[in-house]
């Protein structure tokens, strides 16, 4: 055996110039950690059902589910049919429809908005009034009795001069019911459309403030997610990225980009028949808010298909598949969540996810072991790849793609663990964010 040598270590930098490079970043390292605080680690929706304000009812949830349910009974009535229509392997037949059937019972939606914008329309000022303080009521009401959904909020309508003071109206009304009826809801979502530019969120920041001021409520209570749906909103005028500038002047209370498929498409010529979320244009504009909202907390939503699974059979196994596909490309994207306008969406909406999760789930737990375990394999992680892998068995888990005793048994993990593993950003500032 060679002779232990003990290595002689010299250096040039001064303790001074250490201090002097720490100074000059301080800075920098503060804005970076206010900026880009990273994923909130919170459950993420899998989708936003849309339901408009004249027609959402106290059984709106339930009867989606029913519909959903006798949809997926007459059209693809077992294991075996629904894997043949959705092309889903044999191995996950089984476990793909099942968990299918479960979630149709026990929570068909998970995040639902009562729409004020494009799927109400312009209607009397009184009429929308009452709509608005009946959401209100109905939302209040299923915090009350434990049958609430995940989140669930309204989209009004945006802040453009035509409908400005209309939308404005229904926020006021709508907020300030919940507040009478016992106070905002932990899962209360709010969508701003057609934002065009950073002004409008400034604007909508600026209403929120007064609320919350108004109600003595915490400073920073009420988030909103923002609609992108004009091309203003991905390239400004300079040939800057607008939507960054949106995340900014959202300061802190942007949850989310939603990705509006036909209004974005039409602002950009793209004709009716090839409107749709696989569109280049499409790709584009998500992969601008994509690349806007990494690290900074604010999630990104696909949009929708207008193609609706309704008819013969044939018919609907043709939108079915559609759907499917759309949805299963969305999520090897990155884009986790997604519109769903229609309650014959919903069995491919979660077939589509639950087999996403399913299929990787035993690659993602070997691997998260060997790094856990710091053991070999044929793939060498990263503590950001690690951090992926958890990211990816907590979302199955949240969405119940997966159960929390077949993770157990197949990491030796507990959720807490996962959790670690999926926390804050550190990065090179080698810290998480205060």
């Amino acid at each position: 055996m060679g002779e232990d040598r003990q290595e002689r270590v010299t250096t040039t930098f001064t303790r001074a110039v250490s201090e002097e490079v720490g100074a000059f970043l301080a800075p920098v390292d503060d804005e970076l950690r206010r900026r880009y605080p990273g994923d909130p680690g919170t459950r993420q929706p899998v989708h936003t059902v849309y339901v408009p304000g004249d027609t959402f009812a106290a059984d709106t949830v339930r009867s989606w589910g029913a519909t959903a349910l006798a949809a997926l009974d007459e059209h693809a009535p077992d294991a075996a049919a629904l894997a043949a229509v959705l092309g889903i392997p044999d191995h996950l037949a089984e476990p793909v429809h099942d968990r299918v059937r479960a979630k149709l019972e026990r929570e068909p939606v998970e995040d639902l908005r009562v729409d004020f914008e494009d799927g109400y329309g312009a209607r009397p000022d009184d009429e929308e009034d009452r709509a608005a303080a009946h959401a209100a009521r109905l939302v209040a009401e299923t915090v009350r009795d434990g049958t609430a959904v995940f989140s669930t909020g309204i989209r009004m309508k945006c802040l453009e001069a035509p409908v400005r003071d209309r939308g404005i109206r229904t926020l006021d009304i709508f907020l300030t019911g919940l507040m009478d009826a016992g106070g905002l809801p932990p899962g209360l979502a709010l969508t701003l459309p057609k934002v065009t530019c950073a002004e409008q969120v400034t604007a909508m920041v600026r209403l929120l403030e007064e609320f919350e001021r108004a109600h003595g409520l915490p400073s920073g209570r009420i988030g909103f997610e923002i609609q992108i749906e004009t091309s203003q909103a991905i390239l400004a005028a300079d040939g800057t990225a607008t939507v960054a500038r949106m995340i900014q002047a959202a300061g802190g209370r942007a949850t989310g980009l939603h990705y509006g498929t036909f209004d974005y498409s039409a602002c950009l010529g793209v004709s009716a028949a090839h409107q749709s979320s696989d569109h280049p244009a499409a790709d584009h504009a998500k992969a601008v808010m994509q690349v806007a909202a990494a690290g900074t907390g604010v999630r990104v939503c696909d949009g929708s298909t207008n193609v609706l699974p309704v008819g013969p059979t044939a018919k609907v196994h043709e939108a079915w598949r559609l759907h499917y596909g759309l949805t299963r490309r969305a999520l090897a994207r990155a884009y986790y969540q997604g519109w769903d306008m229609h309650p014959g969406h919903l069995p491919t909406r979660y077939a589509a996810v639950f087999a996403f999760y399913r299929e990787g789930f035993e690659q993602a737990a070997a691997r998260l072991v060997r790094y856990a375990d710091r053991t070999g394999g044929d793939v060498m992680d990263e503590p950001a790849t690690a951090k992926a892998l958890s990211a990816y068995l907590l979302r199955g888990l949240d969405c119940g793609a997966l159960g929390i005793a077949e993770v157990a048994r197949a990491t030796g993990l507990t959720r807490a663990d996962l959790e670690a593993f999926a926390g804050p950003r550190r990065g090179a500032l080698g810290a998480p964010p205060q």
